[in-house]
């Protein structure tokens, strides 16, 4: 993270003795608070998918962000023990998708193009027949929505598009052929991308499975720890404020936290947020609600400036003070 994005609200030190970086964690430490980024196979549900991920850890506690139908492939993030915790900030990640709409007859592909266009920025869906939420028009945004490649027939249509969680790509295709007025529909759907994860960080479940028997039996880390990612690295795209060593054990028993424990502030906090609470460090504490901006963080000498909400890290791991 670059400096000029914080306020330095104090300069502090950490001392050695406690705690521990992300990247220094043990395996089984890194188990107890991860997320795996499964790059999920076509067939099984996203609930059977994390439900194999914590059977081959022994995780006590697992969960998927952002639900993939059967059928669809690709990015599926798994929370392991206490990153369940982060599940508030994983869920509602921009997603990315390549896939194949079939239109039900052939059309110019110029006026597929333009239709296309149209439907960047905010869109109303109702929600499918066999959908979890209630089927009333919602608000959802499209931020891109490209056409990769058009079938030689006029039919098929490879396409890659950027949009707001919630978004059900379905029912995209199925709006796309009633606004060209032939109909369409999606034939396959894979997504390349959740938030920061991607593609290039997914792993098989059989390469989740290997690389963990593979540290079992001949103790070599290498390959999981390309595959554990901390919770602190999972949440980058949360804003965070640092706090000081004699700050952390209060947080830990839920305490909110006062304007004296705060080291540096990233910029661009509004009042009500949810925030990260950082050691030193770079270790993960809990999430907070903000209780000031950025620069009222900063200009504050005394009272509440974030609310507790989620403690991750265990009581007593800094001393008390």
């Amino acid at each position: 993270m670059k400096r000029s994005a914080f306020l330095v609200k104090s300069e502090s030190e950490t001392n050695e003795n406690y705690g521990k970086r992300p990247n220094e964690r043990t395996i089984q430490e890194l188990i107890e608070s991860s997320v795996v980024v499964v790059d999920k196979h076509s067939g099984p549900t996203s609930h059977q998918i994390t439900k194999w991920v914590s059977k081959i850890f022994g995780a006590d506690k697992a969960g998927h962000a952002g639900t993939l139908d059967p059928a669809v492939t690709g990015v599926l993030p798994v929370a392991l023990g206490d990153a369940t915790k982060a599940m508030p900030v994983l869920m509602g990640m921009k997603k990315e998708y390549v896939g194949v709409m079939r239109l039900h007859k052939a059309v110019d592909e110029t006026i597929v193009r333009k239709t296309f266009i149209s439907f960047v920025g905010k869109i109303k869906q109702i929600p499918p027949v066999r959908s979890a939420v209630a089927r009333r028009p919602r608000e959802r945004k499209i931020y891109f929505f490209d056409i990769i490649e058009f079938g030689n027939d006029g039919r098929d249509v490879l396409f890659h598009v950027g949009c707001e969680a919630g978004t059900y790509i379905r029912k995209l295709c199925h709006d796309v052929g009633q606004s060209l007025g032939i109909g369409a529909h999606m034939t396959e759907l894979r997504r390349t991308k959740a938030g920061p994860f991607t593609e290039e960080q997914s792993h098989s479940l059989l390469e989740i499975k290997d690389a963990y028997e593979f540290w079992k039996e001949n103790g070599d880390e290498t390959m999981l720890r390309k595959i554990l990612i901390p919770t602190e690295y999972a949440i980058l795209h949360v804003k965070k404020v640092f706090i000081k060593d004699s700050a952390v054990d209060a947080v830990c028993h839920g305490s909110p936290l006062f304007a004296a424990g705060i080291a540096n502030i990233e910029k661009g906090i509004v009042r009500g947020e949810t925030i990260a609470i950082y050691t030193l460090k770079d270790e993960l504490v809990a999430l907070g609600i903000a209780k000031k901006t950025s620069e009222e963080m900063f200009k504050a000498k005394r009272g509440v400036v974030v609310r507790t909400d989620r403690v991750f890290m265990k009581k007593g791991t800094y001393l008390k003070e």
